[in-house]
């Protein structure tokens, strides 16, 4: 997919969901220039450290800073094996208004190493990594209910010094979460992605499902368990996930986490991180 396509994409997607600003009642006359005071803020959602994103957004002129400290990921395929070392990979989130929030991350170092099954050949890169710009607007359950729903289309920039062969990428994430009794949390989110190929400059099409359980297990300590497939529409093939973590609040406003992603084909990515979010 062009980039153009992925830029129309990207716009179309942010525009739709204000068919449904009638729905927020709450927190609409705030915004960017004019922040939500503190007493009337929400309780803090992440989009870490599980890969379900919230439909929850940043209160108006507040922002959020979420972050992995280490992020390590291997992945294997049938011509070469890739570990990548990435070091704060973050997400800023800035509240714009009661219900729309714009997200940019970044990554601020990454290495990677890749060995060529065939060959033995092994090649070392390393620098900061890509840009990505995203917009969440939540449709419906910012301010109260127990069931929410938010669009977040995003595009990705290919900056990165680490890895030469990055493109253009792009997507629409529907992310929801619903309230169950006893403290239970449930996740669930669908995705459409343009991403490239593994072993090549080529792109494809992917669709991503997940469901996510949270509930805490200590004093300021919840914990996660997730499943999630993704389905590569090019090569015909799904690939399927179980992912833990844990997610501590030391204080107000600021929450360490860790966990892992474990792809359980051979050939899916399995990644480890350590990480933070915070709150202003």
């Amino acid at each position: 997919m062009k980039k153009n396509h992925i830029s129309k994409i990207f716009f179309g997607a942010l525009f739709l969901p204000f068919i449904c600003y009638g729905q927020q009642e709450l927190h609409q006359n705030y915004s960017l220039f004019n922040p939500v005071p503190r007493s009337l803020m929400r309780e803090m959602e992440t989009d870490r450290p599980d890969v379900t994103e919230s439909p929850f957004t940043v209160d108006a002129g507040h922002f959020q800073y979420e972050t992995d400290f280490v992020r390590l990921i291997k992945e294997k395929s049938e011509m070469q094996k890739t570990n990548t070392l990435l070091i704060n990979q973050a997400n800023l989130k800035i509240g714009l208004t009661g219900s729309t929030a714009i997200q940019i991350g970044f990554q601020t170092y990454g290495r990677q190493k890749e060995i060529d099954i065939v060959s033995g050949t092994t090649e070392v890169t390393y620098g900061y990594g890509d840009i990505t710009l995203r917009i969440k607007q939540n449709l419906m359950g910012n301010d109260n209910g127990n069931f929410a729903i938010a669009l977040l289309p995003y595009i990705k920039f290919p900056t990165s010094k680490y890895d030469a062969e990055s493109r253009f990428e792009g997507g629409l994430i529907v992310p929801m979460s619903y309230k169950l009794p006893g403290e239970w949390n449930l996740g669930f989110q669908v995705e459409v992605d343009r991403l490239k190929d593994q072993d090549q400059p080529s792109m494809h099409t992917e669709f991503l499902q997940t469901l996510t359980l949270s509930h805490q297990i200590l004093k300021n300590v919840d914990g996660i368990a997730e499943t999630y497939y993704t389905y590569d529409f090019k090569a015909h093939q799904f690939s399927n996930f179980l992912n833990a973590a844990i997610q501590m609040e030391i204080i107000k406003d600021f929450k360490l986490d860790a966990g892992i992603n474990y792809g359980l084909q051979h050939d899916s990515e399995k990644q480890f991180f350590i990480g933070a979010s915070y709150r202003h």
